[in-house]
């Protein structure tokens, strides 16, 4: 019986850091710290289930350097090879997250271009303060609707938590984890490849 709960445990961990799309649940809008224009419906999230199409973007790397990015450093031992992403991560003394990408910069292929046009990627977080994951992101180079979440269940309270972000436009963005009261915000640049 127990090593029946280690494999579902570890096929858990392998299928939340898969490379790929974010998880498949429906995300959910998730509020802006910062007003950035009327409230967006929930519904229109997600589109219908027409396949995505690459679009050929307005930003180009050069961009990427008027954003004040996050730096992502290694996870510290005790988290180790745990975090998704964990070569690529930052954190304090409550909440890690892992996948930051290369200097902090998100580079999306089509692949990660969701049906309603959004830009969905993972990241990984690791909860020392134990507690719920709250997901916010806001658009700092211009206006947009905020990033939408999604936080499978099934992880418990503390450790790792896997997630979900979808961003509905390219650029530069705020994203803040809250958990027990703690926080985590860095600044990520998204830009999807051709």
């Amino acid at each position: 019986m127990r090593s029946r709960g280690i494999l579902l445990l570890v096929t858990l961990m392998f299928g939340a850091c898969a490379p790929a799309t974010p998880p498949s649940p429906r995300p959910v809008a998730v509020a802006s710290q910062v007003d950035s224009g009327p409230p967006s419906n929930p519904s229109s999230t997600v589109g219908g289930s027409a396949a995505p199409t690459a679009v050929t973007s307005p930003l180009t790397m050069a961009d990427a350097d008027d954003c004040p990015v996050t730096k992502p450093g290694k996870a510290p031992e005790e988290i180790g090879d745990r975090l998704f992403g964990s070569s690529m991560a930052f954190g304090n003394d409550d909440l890690w997250v892992g996948g930051l990408g290369d200097a902090g910069v998100i580079l999306a292929d089509p692949r990660f271009l969701q049906s309603d046009g959004s830009i969905g990627t993972k990241f990984g977080w690791w909860r020392i303060t134990p507690g719920k994951l709250a997901i916010t992101g806001r658009r700092l180079d211009a206006q947009a609707p905020p990033a939408a979440a999604s936080v499978p269940g099934g992880y418990g309270t503390e450790g790792f938590q896997a997630s979900g972000v979808y961003f509905p436009t390219e650029g530069c963005w705020e994203v803040t984890g809250s958990v027990g009261g703690s926080k985590l915000t860095f600044v990520t640049f998204v830009i999807l490849l051709p």
